[in-house]
């Protein structure tokens, strides 16, 4: 697990005074409960994204996940799949 001080992450994150974390695939694994073949095959590209969800850091092949935007995602997601959504741009809990 790796943490990014502060300052550098300020691009990353919505909260400035956090810090993030950074996973690699089998840590990653063992929080969402997903193999890691899973993450690398099937959602690395369609779910997680490079650059929100993931990182390479100094161009290289080494993938960083990061737990924070994850984590966020999941929940978001979460919540919004028991919403229909309405055509003025709104949504329906119900």
């Amino acid at each position: 697990m790796y943490s990014a001080i502060p300052s550098a992450a300020n691009h990353l994150s919505d909260n400035s005074s956090a810090s993030l974390t950074y996973l690699t695939t089998d840590e990653l694994s063992s929080r969402i409960k997903y193999d890691s073949r899973t993450i690398r095959e099937r959602l690395k590209d369609s779910v997680l994204l490079e650059g929100i969800h993931y990182i390479r850091p100094f161009g290289g092949r080494k993938i960083l996940y990061i737990w924070e935007k994850i984590e966020f995602d999941m929940a978001k997601r979460t919540v919004s799949s028991f919403s229909i959504p309405m055509a003025n741009g709104g949504v329906c809990h119900g």
